[in-house]
């Protein structure tokens, strides 16, 4: 017998539990289903070393701050799930574990929710699967040689799991240039190949990046007044790590530690690689972009009589290497694995509502999905460029959630 909620979450993670955070506050019933454990995929699809871009300190959760001993330091995968899973115990989440949705699809009474268990009916359906449910690979990677293996960021787990040999690591965002310093460090010869990418330092001014991003209110900026959304909900992710240290890990810091850099893959053919001769113009702009984000730092540091700060440093331009590679024959040896990281996307194949677009991303407006009674949370910039960290779910769910109490309210009106 099917059972029926005012609304039914889709996922544990953050997301999801900040949704029912927010709906408990409305006191509307609801279910939060999962098809796995909360912070399902801190737990299982995370590399060993994998840190929090993050400061701890901006980790927070609704009424969930962080608590630990090290505010300035960057939680672990296993600590992040950690704290994902006290904010559940905390607000006591209405959780069912182990509930895998198959199918989500219109019904008279607003969805039909298909799990292995039986079928729910929600009035409303908040989407909180997540944005990162499979990795991206490019078609190319069908022409690889066989004898060169393949892995993805959801494979990796530590240097001691891959073959003897070079490492070939595509793409220069985040887990790109991460993984690549961790390869190296471990005696591997690496290259890594670049295409966009967004260059931060780790501190400026004596403070984290992160901070001015936040001080600044950037990171508050609306989904709806930006004049190209849909570029900045493709941004890649900031060329960052959390370290104890707080070290920079840019194209420089990996030249430094022997790391080879090529343009983007391009192409294979007949078993080699080839890369794009762009690599300067790529250098010089995200050189730029970090200029001007600089620059807009120090303006703010004025006009708020934050003079006492450390002065205005600027990072290095980026080096090019001294010999630029356009090929590499992977039949050679040199290279006996291709890692991908070229980032992630939502997996919608159970979602039998058509909210999808041909890229295979949702239809939607800050959340409020293109079908009446759907919401989603979660997502890069949903409603504030700041959507996509874990502290930015807290106002993105409130509002998403303050729309599905007042729909709920009308509809019974």
């Amino acid at each position: 017998m099917s059972e029926t909620f005012p609304a039914v979450v889709i996922g544990a993670g953050h997301a999801g539990l900040a949704a029912s955070h927010f709906l408990t506050r409305h006191s509307i019933d609801h279910v939060v289903l999962e098809r796995g454990e909360v912070a399902n995929s801190w737990r299982r699809e995370r590399w060993d070393s994998l840190r929090l871009l993050t400061p701890n300190w901006l980790s927070g959760l609704p009424d969930h701050p962080y608590a630990g001993p090290d505010p300035d330091g960057y939680m672990t995968a296993p600590e992040v799930a950690v704290h994902i899973g006290a904010f559940a115990d905390r607000t006591q989440a209405p959780l069912r574990t182990g509930t895998e949705v198959t199918s989500l699809r219109r019904s008279d009474d607003g969805y039909a929710v298909s799990t292995p268990a039986g079928t729910l009916t929600g009035r409303a359906v908040v989407i909180a699967s997540g944005a990162c449910n499979r990795p991206t690979v490019p078609a190319l990677a069908g022409a690889l040689p066989p004898q060169v293996r393949q892995l993805t960021t959801f494979d990796y787990r530590s240097p001691d799991q891959l073959d003897e040999g070079g490492v070939l690591v595509v793409g220069a965002s985040a887990s790109g240039v991460q993984l690549a310093a961790e390869l190296v460090r471990s005696g591997r010869r690496v290259v890594l190949s670049v295409g966009e990418h967004t260059r931060l330092p780790r501190t400026y001014r004596g403070r984290d990046v992160l901070w001015w991003m936040k001080a600044s209110e950037l990171w508050d900026e609306r989904y709806d007044r930006l004049d190209d959304l849909d570029r900045a909900r493709r941004l890649p992710s900031p060329q960052l790590v959390g370290t104890p240290e707080r070290a920079t890990l840019d194209l420089n810091a990996l030249s430094d530690l022997g790391v080879s850099l090529v343009g983007r893959l391009a192409g294979v053919r007949d078993g080699t690689a080839l890369f794009s001769g762009g690599l300067r113009n790529v250098f010089s702009l995200a050189d730029l972009k970090q200029q001007r984000l600089l620059d807009g730092f120090d303006l703010f540091a004025a006009a708020n009589g934050l003079e006492d700060l450390g002065p205005p440093e600027r990072p290095e331009p980026t080096r090019m290497p001294e010999r630029t590679r356009l090929q590499l024959d992977l039949t050679s040896g040199e290279v006996t694995t291709v890692l991908w990281a070229t980032g992630y996307r939502p997996d919608y194949s159970w979602l039998d509502v058509p909210v999808v677009d041909a890229k295979g991303h949702l239809r939607h407006d800050g959340g409020v999905v293109d079908s009446p009674g759907l919401y989603a949370l979660g997502l890069p910039v949903l409603r504030r460029r700041g959507s996509t960290f874990l502290h930015g779910i807290e106002d993105d769910a409130r509002e998403v959630v303050d729309h599905l109490a007042s729909a709920l309210a009308g509809s019974r009106a």
